[in-house]
């Protein structure tokens, strides 16, 4: 005798649902109960009195997107919906990225490792820490997280950074001639391990040497993972290989010889392949090669040296918005990090006058042997506020030629005169639309690398998820297809929580109900507008944001709607029974 059919929490009617596996889209019908994915039907389902049931006729239905390389270490306490994620169908975040971490070590460490790399402020990082942090170790901070009213569910790096600083005491952590001794060591290797055994997806690294400290104690010395050797690293990455867990690095980007040491460290042979994943591959306009030159090495060693190595892309523009001399990129330039380690803007101005300093600062600017990631050409830029409203909407190498001067004076007279009152833009990569779909189409190449959470006044990238799917459909509909959107669904979901271990990415029946309702007619270019908002739960301060509500109807986290419209529901971030804590596979 056949029982009663179940009683669905849910019914998404009549969607396009792609399953995250690459399977064609099929029309079907969605059933949701108790947080999984309970039927996936070609017939109507049977709705209860107390069913929702969400007419999806003409929308795509697939699993929640997955953003692996966050920095809302600091936000998910404040504001644990993240809503600028989730609004746009992100329903996995990963935190502890680039080395950093909350999760061990005093506040004020944790503070001056995060605030100038991320770009987030310190004296409102600071008191959050002193006021929330009781947690220390992994297993307690995943416990910590696991209290709080997640919007999306969140997964977790161990930071090597303040791995680092925790064992060797701060000071320590940061000189270049201590070396930790074999007690620290063993040390960094139990926590690491304690990590993993709580479930934490692997260890991430920085050899960046442009990421610097903030605070007073340390400033503008390099993170602490800069320092290790790679002795130290290989110590570490034995007990990611043991697992089957991930390293993620940080390569340094203004050499980029390091590239190769990633690429050896993950070589399975006479040795399991080591999972290892780096930032970021880009068609970036200060070098026209590396776009297709470093996907030739990753297909080179994971053919045939047996390595499983990835690198994260966006599938967007990569722009930046700059407040005068607030941007990451000056750290590239030793005369950049001389003016970013002042905090006075007056003692900043005094030293951007001073014509031993331009003349210093346009040498380094314009070496042609020095390596660089930004382009530094002025002409690839725009003023978008100034107190001087004749140089709005002009580069500064338009405002040299007006005034008579060179366009690095011409910057630097603006920066002096009004400091993070001049507003610019500029877009560093991804400006050409044939190597950004070679790039987001290689199998290489995990799509994500968001850093949502961070930069907060200077990059947007928290929906790349739908700018992928609008890249893949204005290619179809123009006639040049070079992807099919089930592809790229999956490249956006079931193939990251493969990759990583995780219970996320799928939709099929018994697994975890996040998932995403796009509305392929708002795949526009209303995805690409950015526009500055208020940030929930920190008042006064504002981030530059791209929301585009037409383009996602619906997210379920867990089984439970947190998104109408584009917009999240009210009972996010207050109400638990959203996002969880995803442990490592």
């Amino acid at each position: 005798m056949v029982g009663p059919m179940p009683t669905f929490d849910t019914i998404i009617a009549d969607a396009l649902v792609f399953d995250g596996r690459g399977t064609p889209g099929m029309r079907a019908h969605v059933g949701l109960r108790g947080g999984r994915v309970e039927a996936i039907s070609s017939t109507p389902l049977p709705a209860g009195p107390e069913t929702e049931v969400v007419d999806a006729a003409g929308l795509w239905l697939m699993p929640g997107f997955i953003d692996f390389h966050t920095h809302y270490d600091v936000e998910v306490e404040l504001s644990p919906q993240l809503d600028e994620s989730l609004r746009h169908g992100v329903t996995t975040v990963t935190v502890g990225s680039c080395s950093l971490s909350a999760a061990l070590g005093e506040p004020e460490d944790i503070a001056d490792i995060f605030c100038r790399v991320e770009a987030v402020p310190r004296s409102v990082v600071l008191p959050l820490l002193e006021a929330r942090k009781t947690w220390d170790g992994y297993p307690e901070y995943l416990a910590h997280l696991d209290t709080l009213a997640l919007g999306p569910n969140v997964t977790s790096f161990v930071g090597h950074s303040n791995l680092r600083m925790h064992t060797l005491g701060f000071a320590r952590s940061v000189d270049p001639d201590v070396e930790p001794t074999a007690t620290e060591m063993a040390q960094m290797e139990r926590l690491l391990t304690e990590g993993l055994d709580a479930g934490c997806l692997g260890l991430s690294i920085q050899t960046l040497p442009w990421d610097k400290l903030d605070g007073a104690r340390e400033r503008s010395k390099p993170l602490p993972s800069y320092f290790a050797t790679w002795s130290e690293y290989r110590r570490l990455t034995s007990l990611l290989r043991a697992r089957g867990r991930v390293f993620q690095g940080v390569p340094n980007l203004t050499t980029k010889v390091n590239v190769l040491l990633f690429l050896w460290e993950s070589v399975g042979l006479f040795r399991r392949s080591l999972k290892t994943t780096i930032i970021s591959l880009m068609d970036i306009r200060a070098n026209r090669q590396l776009w297709w030159q470093v996907p030739l090495l990753t297909r080179l060693f994971n053919r045939f040296l047996g390595a499983d190595f990835r690198l994260q892309a966006l599938p967007n523009l990569f722009d930046v918005w700059a407040d005068g001399f607030e941007l990451v990129i000056f750290e590239e330039l030793g005369c950049g990090t001389e003016i970013l380690h002042l905090i006075d803007p007056e003692a900043r101005a005094a030293r951007l006058g001073d014509p031993d300093y331009r003349a210093r600062f346009k040498s380094e600017w314009r070496s042609l042997l020095a390596p660089r990631v930004y382009h530094r050409n002025m002409k690839y830029t725009q003023v978008l506020a100034c107190p001087d409203a004749s140089v709005v909407g002009r580069s500064f190498d338009e405002i040299g030629v007006a005034r008579g001067v060179d366009p690095v004076d011409a910057f630097l007279d603006l920066a002096a005169a009004h400091g993070t009152a001049l507003r610019w833009y500029s877009v560093m990569a991804n400006d050409r639309v044939g190597p950004l779909r070679a790039i987001v189409s290689h199998p290489d190449v995990l799509i994500g690398f968001s850093d949502a959470g961070a930069h907060l006044r200077q990059m947007a990238h928290y929906n790349f998820p739908l700018r992928l799917l609008k890249l893949v459909r204005d290619a179809e509909r123009q006639g040049q297809p070079f992807m099919t959107i089930e592809r790229a669904v999956s490249r956006l979901t079931g193939e990251i929580g493969r990759w990583f271990g995780l219970d996320a990415g799928d939709l099929a029946v018994g697994r975890r109900a996040d998932l995403v309702l796009v509305r392929p007619e708002g795949l526009d270019d209303t995805l690409d507008a950015t526009e500055e908002a208020e940030m929930t739960g920190f008042p006064g301060l504002r981030r530059l944001v791209r929301r585009n509500p037409r383009a996602v109807p619906g997210v379920w986290v867990n089984g439970r709607r947190a998104v109408r419209e584009g917009e999240v529901l009210p009972e996010v971030g207050r109400e638990r029974g959203f996002g969880q804590v995803l442990r490592a596979r």
